[in-house]
């Protein structure tokens, strides 16, 4: 039901720097003593959830992370600069574990969680924090402490950016095995997507793009009628849909009549859901009489930017790409 996308990590928080060890030479002071500062903090290591990364895609490329490091402490009773704490994204949905226990130590489900995982070492005491009575010269100090290193497994519990939905039969599956390398069961039988096929377009350098094939949606779904609710609830944390309409199937007094029983069962299921932004695809372009029937939903639904695709044959794949990939951007800025 979920798409577990997953990934292994190396952290360590940063050393705090070590106590200076260090007495006053000021000319005209005539006791001079111990002025040693203390080391700086090491930096923690944070992670943070944002709804910039969308999946682990990053952690293919590096699994290891290191926070910077106190600076030692300075005469004069300067403190040591803190580590500069190193910020991890990740997406909204991430479980992090201890990858040798599988303790969960996080689990973000909202964009802005941040928590610390590995905490800086405490910096050391420079010399001046020993001075006594009996001891006024301390000639040491404490070091720093060492920062923690942590093996981490991250899953990603990822529910899909675009939701792809229709009556049964609508072509979702095929599209989803066109748009990406996922090859889920297709047939000419309604309900042939049983669970919510997730496939991934691939972009050069950027963030993939996760796509689910939701099964089909037939009036009362929002009942439990058909594979129902359960369903919905999965479209539901989706960013866009892309609502396919079987072209071959529109009928000629009624063009719209699938296409609204789709829209009414979202909106009775949640008005958020029916407010989420929708690609209109009409599709098996590659059948006898879609275009005249294209035409005639087009007419009706008095809608702009309606894409008229085949799967089978390709036309208006790379076009639908492009607005999924656009508007997702959009969305994401």
């Amino acid at each position: 039901m979920k798409f577990i996308d997953e990934a292994i990590i190396t952290v360590q928080s940063g050393d705090g720097g070590s106590g200076c060890v260090s007495f006053r030479r000021e000319k005209f002071v005539p006791r001079g003593g111990p002025d040693g500062g203390d080391g700086g903090k090491g930096g923690d290591v944070v992670f943070k959830a944002t709804s910039r990364r969308r999946t682990l895609y990053q952690f293919q490329f590096r699994n290891q992370f290191k926070a910077k490091n106190g600076a030692p402490g300075e005469g004069k009773q300067k403190t040591g600069r803190n580590g500069q704490n190193l910020i991890i994204e990740i997406p909204p949905g991430t479980v992090v574990r201890d990858a040798h226990t599988g303790l969960i130590l996080k689990d973000f489900n909202k964009p802005g969680e941040t928590c610390i995982l590995a905490k800086g070492g405490r910096g050391g005491q420079g010399n001046s924090r020993f001075k006594t009575s009996t001891n006024r010269a301390p000639r040491f100090a404490q070091p720093g402490e060492t920062g923690q290193t942590l093996k981490l497994k991250l899953e990603l519990k990822l529910l899909a950016d675009t939701g792809i939905i229709g009556l049964p039969n609508a072509g979702k599956s095929t599209l989803i095995s066109v748009l990406s390398s996922v090859k889920p069961k297709i047939a000419d039988y309604p309900f042939t997507t049983l669970t919510p096929n997730l496939g991934v377009i691939q972009r050069e350098g950027s963030e993939p793009i996760v796509l689910a094939d939701i099964p089909g949606l037939i009036e009362g779904a929002h009942n439990g009628v058909g594979l129902g609710i359960k369903f919905l609830r999965h479209i539901e944390r989706t960013r866009i849909l892309l609502h396919l309409v079987d072209a071959s199937t529109i009928i000629a007094d009624n063009p719209l009549s699938g296409f609204s029983t789709v829209n009414h069962e979202l909106e009775m299921y949640s008005k958020a859901l029916s407010r989420k932004p929708q690609i209109v695809v009409l599709t098996k372009m590659d059948l006898p009489g879609t275009e005249e029937a294209a035409d005639k939903f087009e007419s009706a639904a008095k809608q702009r930017n309606i894409l008229r695709i085949s799967a089978a044959t390709g036309v208006g794949i790379e076009e639908l790409k492009a607005q999924i990939i656009k508007l997702l951007d959009d969305l994401y800025e």
